[in-house]
């Protein structure tokens, strides 16, 4: 049993909190992503897991049994570096065993499992070399099969795309997608590489500055963003956000800001609301008419199959995002409509999402 649950997890480091309170339900055989900027604790919070680091509140269960004050080597978990930690003197063989001799297992046993690992990650060319004759990738994929061959209750992944370059990040992700599936294990893997997380994904966890910010499928996140910071992490480029206000024009619900009015198709009177509106770059339209959005093109970026169309409106700088050609030009004035369930509310203060139908309930219902 390879579940995993982080209660209440704290991890400080003297007056800064590095994980706050972070709560996670890790399902057995769930590919779990800890994603976020640089310094938002998800790599802190996989050290707490794999007892590296201690907590200073909470506790972690594996299966039934918790694990917060076990030692490392005694929790049944394969840890895989950023830097893979390899033995520098030590062949591809020894490395990928080196768990199991540790153990002391028999030699017959050891052989077996290495065998079985190699030929599952296309290693057995390169048994008899050493770590720097390697590439990144094969000496990624080597730090993958000593992490393996323990045959561990989950495997725990700090970054290890990151030293890659473009080419090998993209053929290795699959590989360790494809892997995933094979074997069926609990994983949770560390990045900063949003592309990363929603490819490879069963369930995304977003961290800000130590806290939870939303939990979920890789579509949840994207399509139903929980916070301002959720919506303007996620996507290339990310999440158009302009401050506007909800307002009352004859009975139904307009979104309203210099150069933008952008109607909501919900009916009934509402109290003027302050909030963000929010629409992703690829869900603008263009129109002839005068449309819910009027901007002016500042420059156009060619991505080789799309564009992305940077402009004004009003106060706010926006993109848009289409297969190319988009047909615009610097200078070129656009009017822009969107479908009123493309457009993503949140509160201004508090940062949340709000929580509206089209054609249904009033918008002040509730926030998640």
């Amino acid at each position: 049993m390879s579940r995993i649950q982080i209660e209440a997890a704290t991890k400080r480091f003297g007056p800064v909190t590095a994980v706050d309170a972070v709560s996670l339900d890790i399902a057995d055989g769930d590919f779990l992503v800890l994603l976020g900027p640089s310094g938002c604790g998800k790599s802190t919070l996989l050290r707490t897991v794999a007892g590296l680091a201690p907590l200073d509140g909470g506790r972690i269960l594996l299966g039934d049994t918790e694990i917060t004050h076990t030692p490392p080597r005694d929790r049944d978990l394969a840890m895989v570096f950023q830097s893979y930690a390899l033995y520098p003197h030590l062949s591809v063989e020894r490395n990928i065993g080196f768990p199991l001799r540790a153990r002391r297992r028999p030699r017959a046993e050891v052989r077996r499992k290495v065998e079985e690992v190699t030929e599952l990650l296309d290693l057995g060319t390169l048994l008899d070399r050493r770590p720097k004759e390697l590439s990144g990738g094969q000496r990624q994929r080597v730090a993958l099969g000593r992490a393996l061959v323990r045959d561990p209750g989950a495997f725990l992944m700090d970054e290890p795309l990151s030293n890659l370059d473009a080419k090998l990040r993209t053929a290795t992700r699959s590989e360790l997608t494809q892997l995933h599936r094979t074997l069926g294990s609990t994983f949770v893997y560390v990045t900063h590489d949003q592309v990363e997380a929603m490819t490879m994904a069963t369930r995304i966890a977003l961290l800000n500055e130590g806290r939870l910010e939303q939990l979920g499928t890789p579509e949840q996140v994207y399509d139903e963003p929980a916070s301002i910071f959720v919506a303007g992490f996620l996507g290339s480029p990310a999440m158009n956000l302009i401050d506007a206000e909800v307002v009352d024009r004859g009975g139904e619900l307009h979104v309203v800001a210099p150069e933008i009015d952008v109607p909501l198709g919900v009916s009934g009177a509402a109290p003027r609301r302050e909030v963000v509106l929010g629409i992703r770059p690829e869900h603008f339209a263009r129109t002839t008419d005068t449309g819910a959005l009027q901007a002016v093109v500042r420059f156009v970026e060619n991505l080789g199959s799309e564009e992305v169309v940077h402009c004004t409106t009003g106060d706010a700088k926006i993109c848009l995002r289409g297969p190319r050609p988009l047909d615009l030009a610097a200078g070129d004035h656009v009017g822009l409509t969107v479908a009123p369930e493309r457009v993503h509310l949140f509160d201004r203060h508090s940062g949340r999402r709000l929580v509206w139908q089209p054609r249904s309930v009033p918008l002040e219902a509730t926030t998640v």
